[in-house]
C-alpha cells in the first residue's frame, strides 16, 4: 500500500439521546474523536473512538502532538507494525485509557483505509464468520427509570424481535430484585435479561447480590467489581451460577488473558474504542475463542456489528444508538439482528456536513508530509 501523507482530526461532543444513569455516574456527553488518514494514492480512511464526557481534549492533544506525526511516511497497510510502534512510542502512558482511546481512533481509520482500497467490508476483511448477530437493548434499562418504564421498554424490545434487554443494578437489593422480577414476569422465560453494576460493588456485596439475582435467571452480571480486581472477580465467579461479564474498562489484551486464565469471567465485552482499536480487539476475540468464551462487546454498535460478524464466538451486539446525528444511514436491523454493511470499509455512512456543524471549536488539526 501507499505511504501516509496526511492526517487530520476533530472532535464532536454528542449529547445522549436519552438520559443515562448507572450505579456510579450519569452520562452527560460523549466526546467523539474522528481521525481521517490519507495515503499517497489519495485514498482516505476514517476512524473514531469516544469518551463518556471527560478526557477528550487530552486524547486529541496526544494524537496531534505525538501519534499523528509518527504516521507520516508510514506504509498504511502495515497496521500491526504501526499499532505496536505507537504503543511503544507512548510507553510512558500505557496501559491507560487516554492512550488506548487515541490509538483506537487511528487504528480504526487504518482498517477503514485498508478495506476501502481492497473494496471489502470490514466483516469480510477481518474474518467473515457470521452474517448477523442478535441484538439486546440497554437504552431502556437505566438505573433512574422506575419499574413500569423498565417493563414497558423490555416488552417493546421483545416485540421488535430483540433477544434481550439490560437493566442497570445498584439500588438496594430488594429494589433490584423487584425491578428484575417485574421484567422477568412480563417478558417470560424466552427473553434474556442482563444486568450491569458498573463496578459499583465490593466482593462480599457482589456475592450476596448474585445469590438474590440467581432465581431470576439473568444472562450475566456485568462489571460487578472494579475492573482491576481480578481476584475478586474470580471469587465471585466461583460462588455463583450467573455468568460474570467484563471488558469495557480493560485497556490491554493481557488483562483479558489474566481474567480468562483465572476463570474470573465467562463473557468478554471487549470494546474497540477502549482496547486500542480493531487490531487488539481481534486478538482478544480470538483469545476468548480459545477459552470457549463468548464475545459480547460494549457499546459502539455501528462498528462492533462488523467485528462481531468477523469472528465465530461473538454472540450479542449491544443496542445503544450513538452516531445517528453524524451519519446518513443507521445500522441495519433485521428480525432482531444486527446486519453488517456490505459497503467497503467500516460500514459507517458519515454525514460530513453534519460533522462539520457539530465539530467542537478549536479541536480540528492536520499533519501533512
Amino acid at each position: 500500500m501507499a505511504k501516509i501523507v496526511h492526517v487530520e482530526a476533530l472532535m464532536i461532543d454528542l449529547v445522549p439521546q436519552v438520559k443515562r444513569v448507572d450505579a456510579i455516574q450519569s452520562f452527560v456527553s460523549q466526546e467523539t474523536p474522528i481521525v481521517r488518514i490519507t495515503d499517497a494514492d489519495g485514498a482516505v480512511g476514517t476512524g473514531y473512538s469516544y469518551t463518556i464526557g471527560t478526557g477528550g481534549p487530552s486524547v486529541m492533544m496526544l494524537i496531534e502532538k505525538t501519534l499523528a506525526p509518527a504516521l507520516i511516511g508510514r506504509d498504511a497497510g502495515q497496521i500491526e507494525g504501526i499499532w505496536r510502534d505507537l504503543l511503544f512510542l507512548t510507553h510512558a502512558t500505557t496501559v491507560g485509557a487516554i492512550t488506548a482511546i487515541a490509538q483506537a481512533a487511528i487504528d480504526t481509520a487504518l482498517w477503514d483505509l485498508k478495506c476501502r482500497k481492497a473494496s471489502l467490508p470490514l466483516h469480510i476483511m477481518a474474518g467473515g464468520a457470521q452474517e448477523k448477530i442478535r441484538l439486546y437493548s440497554t437504552e431502556g434499562g437505566w438505573l433512574h427509570l422506575e419499574r413500569g418504564a423498565l417493563v414497558e421498554d423490555a416488552l417493546r424490545q421483545k416485540e421488535a424481535g430483540f433477544g434481550g434487554a439490560k437493566l442497570k443494578v445498584g439500588r438496594p437489593i430488594h429494589e433490584d430484585v423487584a425491578r428484575i422480577g417485574a421484567v422477568r414476569d412480563a417478558v417470560g422465560p424466552g427473553f434474556e435479561i442482563f444486568t450491569d453494576a458498573n463496578q459499583a460493588f465490593a466482593v462480599d456485596e457482589a456475592i450476596r447480590r448474585a445469590r438474590h439475582y440467581e432465581p431470576l435467571d439473568i444472562g450475566w452480571l456485568e462489571e460487578p467489581l472494579p475492573a482491576d480486581d481480578i481476584e475478586g472477580h474470580a471469587r465471585l465467579a466461583r460462588s455463583t451460577t450467573i455468568p460474570v461479564a467484563v471488558g469495557e474498562s480493560l485497556y490491554s489484551a493481557l488483562h483479558f488473558r489474566d481474567y480468562l486464565q483465572r476463570g474470573a469471567c465467562s463473557v468478554v465485552q471487549v470494546d474497540v474504542g477502549r482496547i486500542g482499536g480493531i487490531t487488539p480487539w481481534l486478538k482478544v476475540a480470538h483469545l476468548a475463542e480459545c477459552f470457549n468464551v463468548a464475545v459480547c462487546p460494549h457499546f459502539l454498535m455501528e462498528l462492533h456489528v462488523a467485528l462481531c460478524a468477523a469472528v465465530p464466538n461473538a454472540r450479542w451486539v449491544e443496542y445503544i444508538p450513538q452516531l445517528d446525528t453524524l451519519t446518513t444511514e443507521g445500522m441495519t436491523i433485521r428480525d432482531g439482528h444486527a446486519v453488517p454493511s456490505a459497503a467497503p470499509g467500516l460500514g459507517i455512512a458519515w454525514d460530513w456536513a453534519a460533522i462539520e456543524k457539530q465539530t467542537v471549536a478549536g479541536s480540528r488539526f492536520a499533519v501533512t508530509a
